[in-house]
């Protein structure tokens, strides 16, 4: 459905991104990340045809971002971080105008307006100004601009930032909703959140593509070693100590004081191992488990860790 291929865009002098190319399939919902400045809005406003790219190409459908702009508009619904609002309009009354421009004929604007409406639950706000309305309304307002013509593809540049958490939930749980329906790209800073909506990553970094693939594609991939977590009921100085000297135990650490985190080789499946030294020792398992490697865990390495020297 969306084809990028070697995508790159100057400002001046300075490139901003650098020869991306992803695929993304229908229905698919895909996280964009990458540090302030990596290029994830350049890249969704080239996407959206609100920007040229400097080379490359972007196809939607077959279509060409620059060369059929108008009919790709038609299939795509944006919200950029700040979305586009008259503050003086009603929600109503926005909500006509943006079905308008958004080529919805004039005959089916007032069903398009209401069935936004209902799904944003916009409905308690409808007549009311968007500039007086709190921070959570403004952004269901932007959300529903973005879905007034049906679009198949939404591109959701931020969604939650700045709202409180019980808007944060709302926003969410209404994106989820639209996840069955809609092929969405959707770009946020909070890394629970993507994980919690997305089956797939793109993560950029300095305008270069870091990774593409599934978190667990991303996690088999990154990870060199098993990490458990064992917490006992009674703590000793030489906890650290014995665990270290098991066989293919790479590293013991302690954050709190009946908790360790125990680095291992991969496969080595020292859980029952580990489980008796314990009983040996009187330690006490409360708890000895396998802990995954984060969405926070993958971006970090993958945006923060120095690169490897060219070979």
């Amino acid at each position: 459905m969306i084809e990028v291929e070697n995508l790159t865009r100057y400002y001046g002098s300075r490139r901003a991104i650098n020869n991306l190319s992803f695929q993304i399939e229908k229905g698919e919902v895909v996280g964009f990340l990458g540090p302030n400045g990596a290029g994830k809005s350049t890249t969704m406003n080239i996407i959206s045809c609100i920007l040229p790219a400097s080379s490359g190409t972007v196809k939607i459908n077959g279509f060409d971002t620059f060369e059929q702009s108008l009919e790709i508009r038609k299939i795509i619904g944006y919200l950029p971080e700040t979305p586009p609002l008259y503050p003086d309009m009603t929600v109503a009354k926005y909500l006509d105008f943006a079905a308008g421009v958004r080529g919805v004929a004039d005959e089916k604007i007032p069903a398009s307006v209401e069935r936004v409406i209902d799904k944003c639950a916009l409905k308690d706000v409808g007549h009311r100004i968007i500039g007086r309305l709190s921070k959570g309304y403004q952004q269901r307002v932007g959300l529903a601009q973005a879905m007034v013509h049906d679009p198949e593809i939404l591109i959701l540049d931020e969604p939650t930032v700045g709202l409180d958490p019980i808007q944060i939930i709302e926003i969410r749980k209404l994106i989820q909703e639209l996840a069955a329906e809609h092929t969405i790209i959707l770009s946020s800073h909070i890394l629970p959140e993507i994980t919690q909506i997305c089956k797939r990553v793109i993560i950029i970094n300095e305008g270069e593509i870091a990774a593409v693939d599934s978190l667990g594609g991303l996690t088999a991939s990154l990870r060199k070693s098993e990490r458990l977590s064992l917490t006992v009921r009674k703590s000793d100085d030489t906890i650290i100590e014995k665990l270290s000297n098991m066989d293919q135990v790479l590293s013991v650490s302690s954050e709190e004081e009946n908790q360790f985190f125990i680095e291992c080789a991969l496969r080595s499946n020292l859980q029952d191992d580990i489980a008796k030294l314990a009983l040996e020792n009187h330690w006490g398992i409360i708890e000895l488990k396998p802990v995954s490697m984060t969405l926070e865990d993958i971006f970090l390495k993958l945006t923060l860790e120095e690169k490897e020297p060219a070979a």
